[in-house]
């Protein structure tokens, strides 16, 4: 989805489009950092 919408603003300079990008680019931060949280929890021994 992130490419799509940055090809889309190369292609028509459209600023919502650009906003739109940067808000699913910090969503998808946003879950990955969650993701490596979980990860760690998984892989931490248990006490």
């Amino acid at each position: 989805m992130l490419h799509f919408t940055w090809k889309v603003f190369s292609e028509t300079g459209n600023i919502d489009t650009y906003l739109l990008f940067k808000e699913l680019e910090k969503e998808n931060e946003t879950r990955t950092d969650d993701f490596n949280e979980e990860l760690a929890e998984v892989d931490s021994p248990i006490s």
